[in-house]
């Protein structure tokens, strides 16, 4: 997790992310920071390992906060890093940070995607796609900021099957990141199956998921602009399953859905409004998974 020094509104990924709402407010930054050490707090008070980074407050990178888009690691020793949409993004590849997950990972690999951001192709790391892990599938939302061209060369390198759909908000707009439409943990899918407007990429979806063995819960259009969507399944030190997402996720899901996802995880829920409403990422977007 990457702890903000100067989270803002960010107007280049604002173009297309219609989770983001400017905020009049001169205290943005203090809250977010109040936002990010309480949802620290709370992981660790879960048992769950966490390690922080404190971002720098040179070059100004407002997103610096959600680190899951620039880069992933893999049980299997790669480290791939992803080209970004939005040209101050790319700026968060931060040195300090790098460092970091060299000493922290011990990855085997490499796997720099970076340069197809010359060419304008896009792939945003865990936003972009939502890994099952365990059987190697990249469940993908095609966006301005999912280019297949991409996807197809991180599929190549990782021996994933790419499933790639459309999906659209609740105002027939593309959805910029499958995450926030949707989460694979090792026993419950969520999705929004309704954001999948093609009857037959819908299908194919919940073929797969069921497939693998997944519980699909549904959730409406509606409860994605609540970020029910975005979801993280991490693992305490000692193995429970936790189900992570934010408060107001929590709040827009059903008893019945909260109920299937209980069953499986535990659940934490942190406050993120500020993040959410100004930021327009929510608690997945927060958490980039380590393995070393």
């Amino acid at each position: 997790m990457v702890r903000p020094a100067r989270f803002a509104f960010n107007e280049e990924t604002a173009q297309n992310n219609y989770f983001q709402q400017p905020s009049g407010s001169e205290s943005v930054s203090e809250k977010a920071l109040e936002e990010f050490d309480a949802f620290v707090q709370l992981l660790r008070g879960n048992d769950v390992d966490v390690i922080v980074v404190q971002d720098t407050p040179e070059p100004w990178t407002p997103d610096a906060v959600f680190p899951n888009n620039w880069f992933s690691s893999h049980i299997s020793g790669e480290l791939v890093l992803y080209p970004l949409f939005a040209e101050n993004r790319r700026w968060e590849r931060k040195p300090q940070v790098m460092e970091l997950l060299r000493r922290k990972i011990n990855h085997r690999k490499i796997i720099d995607l970076t340069p197809w951001e010359k060419k304008g192709e896009f792939l945003e790391g865990t936003g972009s796609m939502v890994f099952d892990r365990d059987k190697r599938i990249a469940y993908c939302c095609r966006s301005p900021r999912t280019s297949e061209k991409v996807l197809a060369e991180f599929c190549a390198h990782m021996n994933y099957e790419a499933m790639v759909f459309d999906a659209t908000d609740k105002d027939g707009r593309p959805i910029y990141h499958t995450n926030v439409m949707m989460a694979v943990g090792t026993q419950v899918a969520v999705i929004c199956l309704a954001s999948i407007s093609d009857a037959k990429d819908r299908q194919q979806v919940v073929t797969r998921l069921t497939a693998t063995g997944k519980i699909i819960v549904d959730i409406s259009l509606e409860q994605v602009t609540h970020f029910a969507g975005n979801m993280l399944e991490v693992k305490s030190r000692n193995g429970t399953p936790i189900m992570v997402m934010s408060a107001s996720a929590r709040k827009a899901l059903t008893f019945e859905q909260e109920n299937t996802i209980s069953t499986f995880n535990k659940i934490v829920a942190p406050d993120l409004q500020t993040i959410e409403t100004v930021g327009g990422g929510s608690a997945r977007c927060m958490l980039a998974e380590i393995f070393y």
